[in-house]
């Protein structure tokens, strides 16, 4: 069972909008994207095409193609609302296949897999590995964030809540853990060195 009804203009109004109720503003937003970009030209990973699965607003767009000149975005949302409002790409990180089979430099899935169950959310996984030939930008709420590191008044706790280790031994045999919440597509053909993977 999926929590896509869930994915309405309230929703965002509470935890992307409200400055009282968000989980993240604009600063966050800046920041995080700063340290994606630097991250990646450390990595050597050049980024012409990007893949936003569960997309949302679409805030690291922007950065994104600023910091990477001509770089072509695809925002994908299950949220109909949001793909009226923005014109994204309607559908769900768990079936989404490009139509060209043209692989992308940076898949990106934010706090997404939460919402699927264990059948959708490993589908997502099949997905990015599918789709990415340079790196992965994953972050998800897990059972330890909830209840350690989050503030649960801003933070959505519908969905499931896993162990960490349930994400990253399927993303192991097609990615390396970089830190930070970057995996490098083992096809890409990057060297990590060893106290910079975080395995």
């Amino acid at each position: 069972m999926s929590f896509r009804s869930t994915f309405d203009a309230a929703y965002y109004e509470r935890f992307y909008l409200d400055p009282r109720t968000r989980v993240a503003g604009p600063l966050d937003v800046e920041v995080q994207a700063r340290f994606l970009c630097a991250y990646l030209d450390y990595l050597g990973i050049r980024v012409r095409r990007v893949l936003d699965l569960g997309c949302g607003l679409g805030r690291l767009r922007d950065p994104l193609c600023e910091h990477f000149p001509g770089a072509v975005y695809t925002g994908v949302e299950v949220s109909e609302h949001l793909c009226a409002e923005l014109g994204w790409v309607h559908g769900s990180a768990a079936t989404f296949r490009s139509g060209s089979g043209r692989r992308f430099d940076l898949v990106v899935c934010q706090d997404v897999l939460q919402y699927l169950d264990d059948a959708e959310a490993e589908q997502a996984i099949d997905s990015f590995t599918r789709h990415c030939r340079g790196a992965l930008f994953f972050g998800v709420l897990t059972r330890e964030d909830w209840e350690e590191n989050c503030d649960r008044a801003r933070t959505d706790g519908n969905g499931y809540l896993r162990e960490g280790s349930w994400y990253r031994r399927r993303l192991a045999p097609a990615f390396t853990c970089a830190g930070g919440g970057v995996f490098v597509a083992r096809r890409a053909g990057v060297v990590t060195f060893e106290l910079d993977r975080a395995e």
